[in-house]
């Protein structure tokens, strides 16, 4: 396959990075010089992975192009540059529509929407697609699990759901600050941390079969300490506050898609 990037910031240098080092079939790739800096680094880390002179070069030389430009930019850069026919389109600019996506590639017509995550990088990233597509899904396998959804409104709301991504780091970072002021060291209290999550994903990831509820609920111990903090973050409204803020991304995202 030979890939271009029309846009080169974190999400493509994971996607990139992913791909290079996977023992997937390699790719040909071409970079976007709009970040030349990231383009940069990646041509010389990653055989395969050049630098295109202007976007429409990365589209000339490209069978599928992914579209990884930031949403307010999108519609001026996307505007501007000639698809062909045979092109097939992957965007990962979550606030922009299949709809819109279409009127701005034509005459492409096989356009799939993406949401990867940073971890792609180390090809452990869960990657939302819509609609199904088995290339697309290929591609996306060899950097970690698709999910492939049938309607628009099922994948916004996993893009909605990304959204508590740096929420997530500042929660562990409170929980590791209070050791650290409770006498750890700040390099210790950062790792004990970091692994206690990490092993609490990983039993999460390895027993699909039970719900969040039910594994919150067996350590929950009736009078322990993890019931009493437990209690008290109900008490405070913060878990009701995870929906409402939710709530409110999808609206942000929903709003941008009429826009658009």
């Amino acid at each position: 396959m030979k890939l271009g990037f029309v846009g080169t910031g974190e999400i493509t240098s994971a996607m990139v990075t992913g791909l290079s080092s996977s023992d997937a079939e390699l790719h040909s790739i071409r970079l976007s010089p709009r970040n030349l800096a990231i383009a940069t680094d990646l041509a010389n880390r990653f055989p395969g992975v050049s630098i295109a002179s202007s976007n429409q070069d990365v589209l000339d030389h490209c069978d599928t192009g992914v579209i990884a430009v930031r949403p307010h930019v999108a519609q001026s850069v996307l505007s501007e540059l000639r698809f062909r026919s045979d092109h097939r389109v992957i965007s990962v600019v979550s606030a922009l529509s299949m709809r819109s996506v279409s009127k701005l590639v034509s005459p492409a017509t096989r356009i799939t929407r993406a949401v990867p995550l940073p971890s792609t990088a180390k090809r452990i990233g869960p990657t939302a697609i819509y609609p199904p597509d088995p290339l697309v899904d290929d591609l996306f396998a060899a950097l970690g699990t698709v999910f492939a959804v049938e309607t628009e409104g099922e994948f916004d709301a996993m893009c909605a759901a990304t959204a508590t991504l740096a929420s997530y780091y500042a929660f562990i970072d409170g929980v590791a600050s209070w050791l650290a002021r409770n006498g750890v060291p700040e390099a210790k209290a950062r790792d004990y941390v970091a692994r206690m999550f990490w092993g609490l994903t990983s039993t999460a990831v390895d027993a699909p079969e039970r719900s969040f509820q039910s594994l919150a609920s067996d350590h929950a111990t009736a009078g322990g300490i993890n019931e009493q903090f437990l209690g008290h973050l109900v008490a405070s409204g913060l878990l009701e506050s995870v929906s409402e803020g939710l709530d409110a991304v999808m609206q942000r995202i929903k709003a941008a898609s009429r826009k658009s």
